[in-house]
């Protein structure tokens, strides 16, 4: 039985995971006033928008709060898309879920941090986009149309 390579960009990817998820858990589990100082820049966003569209601090703050959770999970669903790529989309997506639904539950153990549904939802949308990217730019690639081939004919 031959042994499958893993591809190089699977490997790279795997290996990126590891300091993107130290990021993400001192991002998301560091007392509010440390890591607002890495998240502070959609507060800063909101209130340029309030300040010179009119639209309510508020308004503007959870808005662009839901686009930075997005954001914050997109590298995660192409890291693991990348990483694995004959795994099912729907595992990946479940796994992002997994892991923004431990890291609210986490969160309702810290006193300066405040869990909510929209950040599971913004979160997994995320990882959503991201993965979907990552499967249309490894469709494109014709080193991942050739190694799918060898692994369908093993």
């Amino acid at each position: 039985m031959p042994v499958s390579r893993i591809p190089t960009l699977a490997v790279i990817a795997r290996v990126l995971l590891v300091p993107y998820a130290i990021g993400l858990a001192l991002i998301v589990w560091l007392p509010a006033s440390i890591a607002g100082r890495v998240t502070g820049i959609a507060f800063r966003l909101a209130r340029y928008v309030s300040e010179h569209f009119g639209v309510a601090l508020s308004t503007s703050y959870t808005v662009f709060e839901f686009l930075a959770n997005i954001a914050l999970f997109v590298p995660f669903g192409l890291l693991l898309a990348a990483a694995w790529p004959r795994r099912s989309p729907w595992l990946i997506i479940l796994i992002g879920y997994a892991v923004s639904a431990t890291i609210e539950l986490v969160q309702t153990l810290l006193p300066s941090r405040f869990p909510t549904l929209s950040d599971v939802i913004a979160n997994t949308l995320g990882t959503i986009i991201g993965c979907v990217v990552a499967r249309l730019l490894l469709s494109l690639s014709p080193t991942h149309r050739r190694f799918r081939a060898s692994t369908v004919e093993a």
